[in-house]
């Protein structure tokens, strides 16, 4: 029987316990400030995950891990790990965080947003995001789960007596809550079938199942994937995607099509790559299915969506993201092919880190239009340019990176290094699935960045009113990270390499 005397290492779980307290404090004062002085749980909100932030520095000098079972085997089982996998992962969970805080500040206002609670989801929702990448063991990893996702359901319908925003709120807690259904049920056939939810120790043990338990743990492993796959907004789990990101505040929308994914993604991750390489045959073949799967299904809707037609901006980009889950999804898959899982899993987390900077930037830029033109239709950013240099700059750069095209060299970078994982792991038709996926999502991504530089109507041509300086202060820093980056690719290359579990 190992020790169950617990020994917390404080500063190794710093970052999700630093933006939960953080959450709490927001919670408490908003009872106490006057209606006045509530836009200053923005600015707290903006400071905590600055803070979270910061904590991550002292963790970079090596690996750190608490809550451990000693003397249960050989090596010691751990619930919670600090290792660089999971300092990358919070990174960019915490870094999505402060641009959607920074994109939130005047929507909270303009919209008229209950703040103290949009706040308070908003930071509870990333304390689960942080602690997920850590989590070493099933019931933390689900726990994790559920704290990020359950604060956006209500984030996703807090704008109240809209229609639109409590529908695409209900369609999101309905399917999501049968995702985790089925997860849970996975878990516990997998606890069943080895007797510990450790990934470590699960690892070890499903490589030798009780002939009988056999089947059982098939099961287990299928279904624990199917929840990760919804979160991933895997096709056929990615239905909700559109309706849920249209009818969500912008910034929330933005919010789960970064930090959401990644929620996901880390998950998926750790349940094949830790606690199931026995069952590669398994869950490799499934996943670069649902890969090929998801990018078609999300590029050709995004095709359909024209700006003649007068479609939604925000429909095309939520689109567009679930043709980036197939892209995320091609290493992960390769992974259970390949001889060097650790290389395949740093090409997810590269593309993760481009595809986060570059895709809150465009949705910054979204919001930016959305303040004049509240449909936010395609056609809304013709003569962008003309009347936002800047903005219609910025967008055309974010747009270029998402298609891969230069300037945005880092979209290039990190579509090559996916595409090198598919081939290095022998999957050559998965490969020619993405290269044409790359070709039709060319087209959208080009004919949006030639719609920002056309000239606009007459009936257009209004003076530009003044831009609230967190929303510049978003779209800057996105584009600075995104400029950075595609000077120097080799950098998030090589920060996503150390991320090996």
């Amino acid at each position: 029987m190992g020790s169950l005397i617990q020994s917390v290492d404080w500063l190794a779980i710093a970052p999700p316990t630093v933006t939960a307290v953080v959450a709490l404090v927001v919670l408490v004062a908003d009872l106490f400030l006057p209606e006045g002085r509530k836009p200053l749980l923005g600015r707290l909100s903006v400071a905590g995950l600055l803070l979270a932030g910061l904590s991550l520095l002292p963790l970079l000098d090596g690996d750190r891990s608490t809550f451990c079972l000693t003397g249960v085997s050989d090596r010691d089982a751990c619930s919670y790990a600090a290792d660089h996998f999971t300092l990358v992962i919070q990174l960019l969970v915490l870094g999505g965080a402060l641009l959607t805080a920074l994109l939130s500040m005047s929507a909270v206002r303009d919209q008229r947003l209950p703040e103290g609670e949009f706040w308070f989801l908003l930071l509870s929702s990333a304390a689960g995001a942080a602690l997920l990448p850590a989590s070493r063991d099933l019931a933390t990893l689900v726990v994790a789960l559920e704290v990020a996702s359950l604060p956006a359901f209500a984030l996703v319908g807090l704008r109240r007596g809209e229609r639109r925003s409590s529908e695409a709120a209900l369609k999101f807690f309905l399917s999501s809550v049968t995702a985790t259904a089925v997860t849970l049920l996975g878990v516990s056939f997998v606890y069943a079938a080895t007797g510990t939810l450790h990934l470590t120790e699960i690892a070890e043990k499903l490589g030798h199942v009780d002939p009988r338990l056999g089947t059982l743990a098939q099961a287990g492993v299928a279904l624990t994937l199917v929840g990760f796959a919804f979160k991933t907004a895997a096709v056929p789990f990615h239905f909700w995607v559109p309706d849920t990101y249209v009818g969500a505040p912008l910034p929330v929308a933005a919010y789960l099509s970064v930090i959401g994914k990644a929620v996901g993604f880390t998950g998926l991750i750790l349940v094949t790559v830790v606690a199931f390489p026995s069952y590669a045959s398994v869950w490799a073949p499934a996943l670069a299915v649902l890969a090929a799967l998801t990018m078609t299904a999300g590029n050709v809707a995004a095709l359909r969506q024209r700006p003649e037609r007068a479609h939604s901006a925000v429909r095309l980009l939520a689109w567009s993201s679930v043709g980036q889950a197939g892209y995320l999804l091609v290493p992960i898959a390769a992974a259970g092919y390949a001889d060097d899982p650790a290389h395949a899993i740093g090409s997810t987390v590269a593309y993760a880190l481009m595809y986060a900077a570059v895709n809150l930037g465009a949705f910054a830029v979204a919001a930016l239009v959305a303040r004049t033109s509240p449909q936010n239709r395609i056609t809304d950013y013709r003569g962008l340019y003309a009347r936002r240099p800047l903005a219609a700059l910025a967008m055309g750069f974010f747009l270029l990176c998402l298609a891969g095209l230069p300037p945005g060299i880092i979209g290039l970078f990190a579509k090559v290094t996916v595409f090198t994982a598919a081939v290095d792991a022998g999957l050559g038709w998965l490969a020619i699935v993405m290269a044409l996926n790359v070709v039709i999502a060319l087209y959208y991504y080009l004919q949006w960045t030639a719609t920002l530089f056309r000239p606009a109507e007459e009936a257009e041509t209004a003076a530009p009113a003044r831009v609230p300086a967190p929303l510049s202060a978003a779209i800057a820093l996105a584009a600075v990270t995104g400029i950075a980056l595609s000077g120097a690719p080799q950098l998030v290359l090589r920060f996503a390499s150390q991320a090996l579990l």
